[in-house]
């Protein structure tokens, strides 16, 4: 009974099972009936014995199906990904094809235009955007390696762009961290000239392209090129030649090793290196990139071992700069006008076209013009020059007024305020090149000149032009009772150029990125004859072999005049005073005060030691001036 009991728990293990849990679902005595107790957990086992061994089974042939498939998988995988491959690549190419390169920015292709004096100093510029474009032969190629240590060192011969770059850009807005730039010169340049500025994944993407494009149909000169024009230096200047005029006074064809190092290590942090040479933490860290860019550049065979060791960091200008207006703007209204009227264009445009007016003036004897002007009598001369204290200069002016308005202008007195006018003009006889052309102290204040505008009576400062026969431009001269101060310069300029009358000029040349679009030429004509022009001389020189010839002249107590000339230079000094305008009320004529005899002293000796002069072993007649007859010369100015 016991084994027909076994027997039929083997044969139906799986109903023995269900019988003993049915014994317990009735709550039987697990010792009790038939098949339950110790034999319930014999059979349990051998179930689950063979369950196991029934999913180790399908695991094996699982296996095996996977080896089995695993290739025929693969190959799946990969056609998949070739096929995802070939569509980006695909809509790569197809990208790129219908990406066009834009052109730049309005604000990027504006440029200022900046106005030299005589000598090629800097005096001011006009235009919206501080930024001149220049061909890549004007800046140095150790200015160009200096760009690319500090920038870009893969950039003569990387493909545009820089993978590591762009994935690193896209991480950073994906994962919300800092923005990334774009590393290579060309992206910058893309980015800056021809891109807006913001740091999305399609403008990324879309530089990408383009960087990509314009490395494959464009130059390495012209992206580089592009880039030095363009891009941002810090003190307002785009572009290399602003930026080597701010920081240096020099243009970018003259920037040393050390300075073009220097530049190029502005370009990471411009708005915070800016002011190096004035804040001395700043100037630390940019002198520690400077020397980074510098060991780079030697690395590269850029520059030599003896032009790295022989390196030092470069002075900067004071920055920030001072008040720009002043007078010089007074010289900048002058020449924009007249070299906008050669161009045949307007004054705004000629702002926004990137030229380089190269006037006449002298800036160093300006600025001792405007120095002259505000000190007055306390002006001290050294004994070099050999000129007068200010007593002695009080004294001859006293006795020159008494001469000139018969009465000594010390005996006047004066009531209210009284604002004191000095214009000064200096020119070149024959030749009409206006050196001088002081307006006024202070250009915010009266944008009007004075020098070139103003009206101020003649009085006696004309009676050595009385009586003779004047010709064009000169012909009603002497009834023209209060004349500007240039117009009575080039008079009397003519006198010096034994009858030739100059047209006077203040613009010397025009060019605009290296090529000249106008050169001055002296406009000469006769006006007087030779005879007359040695009759005014005769009256000033007081004997023919004296220079140079001086007259003073005035109009009552009203104005004060005195001119200077020889051969080399005509120089005008005129003084007015007048009661300011208050409210409605309009401006005065007011009588000088007794220290304008002395001031005009000072002003015309001055500016004349400061402009006419030798240099030591060096002959004035030398200078050949071809709008002067045989034998005379244009002044040799003892600033250059």
């Amino acid at each position: 009974m016991n084994g027909a009991d076994v027997d039929t728990g083997g044969r139906v293990g799986g109903t023995g099972v269900a019988v003993i849990a049915d014994g317990h679902d009735r709550g039987g005595s697990p010792g009790r009936g038939p098949g339950r107790g110790p034999g319930r957990g014999r059979h349990g086992a051998g179930g689950r014995g063979r369950l196991m061994a029934g999913l180790r089974r399908r695991l094996v042939k699982r296996r095996i199906r996977i080896r089995r498939t695993r290739g025929r998988r693969l190959r799946r995988a990969l056609v998949v990904l070739l096929a995802l491959l070939a569509n980006l690549v695909g809509a790569a190419v197809v990208a790129y094809h219908l990406t066009k390169i834009p052109e730049p920015h309005p604000e990027t292709a504006m440029q200022s235009t900046v106005f030299v004096d005589d000598h090629g100093d800097y005096l001011g510029r006009r235009g919206p955007v501080d930024r001149q474009e220049i061909p890549l032969s004007q800046v140095p190629r150790h200015v160009q390696e200096a760009v690319i240590a500090a920038e870009n060192r893969s950039f003569r011969t990387d493909t545009g762009i820089s993978p590591r770059a762009i994935a690193r850009a896209a991480w950073a807005t994906v994962s919300g961290g800092d923005r990334q730039g774009g590393s290579t010169i060309t992206q910058q340049y893309v980015k800056n000239a021809l891109l807006s500025p913001e740091q999305t994944l399609s403008r990324k993407a879309r530089e990408a392209l383009i960087s990509i494009k314009l490395d494959r149909t464009r130059s390495k000169d012209e992206i580089l090129q592009g880039y030095l024009n363009t891009v941002y230096f810090g003190r307002g200047a785009a572009g290399i030649q602003s930026a080597a005029r701010n920081y240096f006074g020099v243009d970018a064809k003259d920037l040393t090793v050390s300075q073009g190092a220097a530049l190029a290590s502005v370009i990471n942090i411009p708005s915070y290196y800016e002011k190096a040479g004035s804040d001395p933490k700043v100037t630390a860290k940019l002198v520690d990139r400077w020397e980074w860019v510098l060991d780079a550049m030697a690395h590269s065979g850029a520059i030599t071992s003896a032009q790295r060791a022989g390196a030092r960091f470069p002075a900067f200008r004071f920055y920030p700069p001072g008040d720009t207006d002043g007078q010089r703007q007074y010289l900048i209204d002058a020449a924009a006008s007249e070299a906008a009227d050669r161009l045949g264009i307007t004054e705004d445009q000629l702002a926004r076209g990137g030229y380089t007016v190269r006037t006449t003036f002298d800036l160093t004897a300006q600025d001792a013009t405007a120095e002259l002007a505000a000190d007055g009598t306390e002006k001290k001369t050294g004994e070099k020059t050999g000129e007068k204290t200010a007593e002695e200069k009080a004294a001859d002016a006293k006795a020159a007024d008494a001469k000139a308005g018969g009465k000594k202008r010390a005996e006047v007195k004066t009531s209210g305020d009284v604002r004191v006018h000095t214009a000064v003009v200096a020119l070149v006889p024959g030749d009409g090149a206006v050196r001088v052309l002081y307006g006024g102290a202070d250009y915010a204040s009266q944008p009007f000149n004075d020098a070139r505008d103003g009206a101020v009576e003649a009085g006696t400062a004309l009676q050595p032009f009385s009586g003779m026969k004047l010709l064009a431009p000169l012909t009603d001269l002497t009834r023209t009772a209060a004349p500007t101060p240039l117009r009575l310069a080039s008079a009397y300029a003519t006198a010096a150029a034994h009858g030739v009358y100059a047209t006077p000029y203040t613009v010397a040349k025009i060019t605009r990125a290296g090529r000249t679009l106008y050169e001055a030429h002296p406009r000469t004509r006769t006006a007087m004859t030779r005879a007359d022009a040695g009759m005014v001389a005769k009256l000033l020189y007081g004997r023919l072999d004296a220079a140079p010839a001086t007259r003073t002249g005035a109009a009552g107590l009203r104005t004060l005049w005195q001119t200077t000339y020889d051969e080399h230079l005509t120089l005008t000094v005129a003084l007015f005073a007048e009661h300011p305008a208050k409210g409605k009320k309009a401006a005065l004529p007011a009588p000088l005060p007794y220290t304008a005899g002395s001031r005009s002293l000072s002003v015309s000796e001055g500016v004349w030691s400061k402009i006419v002069g030798t240099a030591e072993g060096h002959d004035p007649a030398a200078e050949p001036n071809p709008g002067l007859p045989t034998g005379q010369t244009k002044p040799i100015l003892a600033t250059r």
